[in-house]
């Protein structure tokens, strides 16, 4: 038998015809799941539910995008709802998930804090290496009942003595497979050892290599097992693109493609909230009529910003998964993946926006070389190649921009009155004997108001440390402080957290106001009352006199370049990175303070570290 193959004899599930509520989940969990959108249980769900609520181990054999998060999040949270109705609520970890990578761990853990909306002072903490330890020591010394981490951090905590098991129910090995392949077996095997034998395991793998069985053999006892196939297809009216690209040129990659491409509607996908806000408001501060849509907008905007859509009021939506569910729009002819799903099924829905009833359309994914995995789990599940794409060059873009430029002046010649402005050019000719080019050539110039018209080529990405997560082989080294940029400048407005402000208005003043390009923008540092942000070092004076008078939020930003507290001042913000790759606040990725937090407001903050479950959740 290959070690690519589930064994013969697994049980392997049909298409269920049952429902959640048939499976025996805590009515708490079944509220949730209902909120979410969750109509039925796929296929491993169907299958794996059941069991693991009746007490046994599991092996699960599953591609990734089948519904497997769910398959073992739901009972184990539906087990921990009776044992806190019996013995009251504990504060202890009772359950633990490891996951091979960041990405994939802070996916899981959304996905139980949108499961555990209903359960009563429940929290969910993600540990991984790459981020501060503070938020993850104050988080465990809370109290969490589910912790979600990489191998290597979790090993960390464990030796640290700020991690304690002892009173664990629940033990999660996802992407087993990966796991193994990324050099954590060793790993795994002393996590494991160092948990109550009474423990329940589910272990959920794509494949089963003799490892995979090792371990199962030696921690599960008497597994069930359990192998589904997925079933994914997409449209084969969408033509399917990835493009390699960091996550700081992102935007750049994005606005590239909006403009050598010819589209109508698009629909730009991530993964959390706080994301369709600050991706929509950079997209707004280059031009485009873009909005956002998320389940904490009110279900009324949500359909009025979808209608502004359909009738061309607004050209760029920038959805969650679940704000666009059901989600119909003819105009539709691109969907980006911003942030890659890590559901295969997510993928299919969204891209399932586009190409629909024999229209044509387009999908183009963005992918870091460490999601390299998700994109082959994406073609095999869905069955069909996803092809490579270039970025768009600075001389297509300006090729672009060229071409529009003359087409622009062609149909204002042929559409417009020009006899007004015909003469005030004549009369300005013949006082200041000025050629009838260079006065066109101007007034061009007073028409981009200070904003470049050629784009220049994007900076070479910085030399990074690998993500050490490789337990003890190195994850602890501590990381160099950012140099300056050559030519960058640190400058102070008078405007921070007090004020509301979010790295998108900044963003949006000192491009609309100052008539600055994205890329002349650095890192982006918001204090409680000012912010530090970085700028040309020769930052023109018109653009200075523009911003010292610019508000936000109605506060006037007054620009002034920052002395630091030596009195020296240039340079990127001390312990920043450029706003690009600045984690999000309130993100997936847990930003400064780690975790996930919800919203107490517009820009709410919900303490540090961890989740905490929403008061009032809509989707």
């Amino acid at each position: 038998m290959s070690n690519d193959t589930p064994a013969p004899d697994a049980t392997t599930s049909e298409e269920p015809t049952t429902t959640f509520a048939d499976l025996g989940v805590d009515p708490r969990v079944l509220a949730a799941l209902d909120e979410v959108g969750y109509e039925k249980p796929s296929p491993i769900q169907a299958a794996t539910i059941p069991v693991l609520l009746s007490g046994r181990d599991v092996v699960g054999l599953a591609q990734t995008g089948t519904g497997k998060t769910a398959a073992f999040a739901v009972p184990a949270l539906s087990r921990l709802a009776e044992l806190a109705d019996v013995n009251g609520v504990s504060r202890d970890v009772q359950v633990l998930v490891l996951a091979p990578t960041r990405e994939l761990a802070l996916q899981v853990g959304e996905a139980f804090s949108s499961y555990a909306t209903h359960l009563e002072d429940f929290h969910v903490l993600p540990v991984y290496g790459g981020s501060p330890y503070g938020p993850q020591l104050a988080g465990l010394r809370r109290g969490a009942q589910v912790v979600v981490g990489t191998p290597g951090r979790v090993i960390d905590h464990l030796t640290k003595g700020s991690l304690d098991l002892s009173n664990l129910q629940y033990v999660v090995l996802d992407e087993a497979d990966e796991m193994l392949r990324m050099g954590f077996a060793e790993d795994v095997e002393q996590i494991l050892s160092r948990t109550p034998a009474d423990k329940q395991v589910a272990l959920f793998s794509a494949t089963m290599p003799p490892a995979i069985r090792k371990i199962a053999k030696q921690y599960l006892r008497d597994p069930q097992e359990i192998a589904v196939k997925g079933r994914t297809t997409t449209g084969t009216n969408t033509r399917q693109r990835y493009l390699q690209v960091m996550g700081s040129h992102k935007m750049e990659a994005m606005t590239r493609i909006l403009e050598v491409g010819d589209y109508d509607g698009v629909i730009v996908f991530v993964r959390t909230k706080a994301a369709t806000e600050e991706v929509a408001d950079r997209l707004k501060a280059r031009g485009y009529a873009a909005a956002a849509i998320n389940g904490d907008i009110p279900q009324n905007m949500r359909e009025r910003t979808v209608e502004a859509l359909r009738e061309g009021k607004v050209d760029i939506l920038v959805a969650t998964d679940v704000a666009a569910r059901g989600l119909d729009v003819e105009r539709i002819s691109l969907v980006v993946n911003y942030d890659i799903p890590h559901d295969t099924e997510s993928y299919v829905h969204r891209i399932g926006r586009t190409g629909r009833a024999g229209r044509s359309g387009e999908a183009i994914l963005f992918m870091t070389p460490r999601e390299k995995y998700l994109l082959r789990a994406i073609e095999k599940a869905t069955r069909q190649p996803v092809e490579q794409m270039r970025m768009p060059s600075t001389e297509d873009v300006n090729r672009t921009r060229k071409e529009r430029f003359a087409q622009q002046i062609t149909d204002t010649i042929e559409s417009e009155d020009l006899a007004a402005f015909r003469e005030l050019v004549e009369q300005y000719q013949s006082e200041h004997d000025v050629d009838a080019v260079e006065v066109a050539a101007a007034i061009a110039v007073m028409a981009q108001d200070g904003r470049p018209f050629f784009v220049e080529e994007l900076p070479e990405a910085p030399q990074r440390t690998r993500d050490r997560d490789r337990g003890a082989r190195g994850e602890d080294r501590p990381r160099r402080e950012p140099r300056s940029e050559k030519g960058m400048a640190t400058y102070r407005l008078a405007v921070g957290h007090r004020h509301r402000v979010s790295p998108g208005s900044i963003v949006g003043a000192l491009t609309n106001e100052g008539g600055l390009d994205g890329a002349q923008i650095g890192a982006i540092d918001i204090r409680s009352t000012h912010t530090l942000v970085g700028l040309p070092e020769n930052l023109p004076a018109a653009a200075a006199d523009r911003l010292a008078g610019t508000r936000i939020n109605g506060e006037l930003i007054r620009l002034e370049l920052d002395r630091g507290p030596a009195g020296g001042g240039g340079g990127r913000p001390r312990g920043t990175s450029s706003y690009q790759d600045r984690p999000r606040r309130g993100g997936h990725d847990g930003g400064e303070r780690g975790g996930f937090r919800k919203k107490a407001g517009p820009r709410g903050r919900d303490g540090e570290g961890g989740f905490r479950k929403p008061r009032h959740k809509k989707y």
